[in-house]
């Protein structure tokens, strides 16, 4: 049953460029049929150009609540009036809650990442964990400080450069937080080898896997550097099984991708601007299975 439009329909929103193929409006459109709540979400084709006046017009009409996807994340940050931990250290936002006119940034890519480890893996306590982490890219870095935030013990970060704003990360995160963030180049083998020997999870923020053009492609070749009590996860999702995974679960580990991260970084959203749980089990069946995506 359709919930109709009414004077006082609530309006949210996905801002990026492009956003047509974006799964978001199904999934908090459904939401909101689910919990009867009279609001509606739709994405706009939004270039950081025209961010401004976005703004503007989002908060003039009284907006309640919007997402930024790529590529607003960063130019977000100082639109908004506050900020949460999260955001301030990752320098990027993906939602935004308004309260009459007061703007809160925060990032939920991180929190999505998390609660799809515990959804398909059962890993759900960071406290005294030691997490590798290959890649720094957008999500890889919210995914890096959330992990700090909510007390994994200890993450080694493997990335091909050392940014200088990714190392103000890693020492903001060292002093702000009781996590020991190590930053390590991506070819240091040695250290590579020596971290995922000792790690809790292993986590994949690169494309290297990504259909079409790095498919059959992995950071890790030998099965061997892998025990039967470390999870392995990749970001990505097409294909379902990269080779990184596929060799993880041949030397015995849980592996998990990328798919249900967009689905709980939805979720979070959805919590912040309504209190309420997204319905994850119903929103999978419609729009996660196979043959939706």
């Amino acid at each position: 049953m359709k919930q109709e439009i009414t004077g006082h329909t609530a309006l949210y929103c996905l801002l990026g460029s492009p956003v047509a193929h974006s799964i978001s409006p199904q999934m908090h459109n459904a939401s909101f049929l689910h919990h009867g709540i009279d609001a509606r979400y739709l994405a706009f084709d939004v270039k950081p150009e025209q961010l401004a006046d976005a703004i503007n017009g989002l908060k003039a009409i009284g907006v309640k609540g919007f997402n930024l996807t790529m590529p607003l994340k960063r130019e977000m940050v100082p639109f908004c009036d506050r900020l949460s931990p999260a955001a301030e250290i990752c320098g990027a936002v993906n939602t935004v809650i308004n309260e009459n006119g007061i703007l809160t940034g925060t990032t939920t890519d991180g929190i999505g990442y998390l609660l799809s480890a515990k959804d398909a893996a059962g890993f759900d306590d960071l406290h005294g964990k030691k997490i590798v982490q290959l890649g720094a890219g957008g999500a890889g870095v919210s995914a890096l400080v959330q992990a700090a935030l909510d007390g994994a013990a200890q993450i080694d970060l493997f990335n091909a450069h050392a940014r200088p704003e990714l190392l103000r990360i890693v020492d903001q995160l060292q002093t702000r937080t009781r996590c020991d963030v190590r930053f390590h180049l991506l070819a240091d083998q040695d250290a590579l080898k020596k971290a995922v020997g000792q790690a809790d999870l292993l986590v994949n923020t690169t494309p290297v896997g990504m259909a079409p053009d790095l498919e059959g492609q992995s950071l890790i070749t030998d099965p061997g550097w892998f025990h039967k009590n470390l999870v392995v996860s990749d970001m990505i999702y097409e294909p379902m099984e990269t080779k990184l995974l596929a060799l993880a679960r041949q030397a015995g580990c849980k592996t998990f991708n990328g798919l249900y991260m967009l689905l709980y970084q939805g979720a979070a959203s959805f919590k912040i601007w309504t209190g309420l749980e997204m319905p994850v089990e119903e929103i999978k069946k419609k729009y996660f299975t196979p043959k939706k995506r």
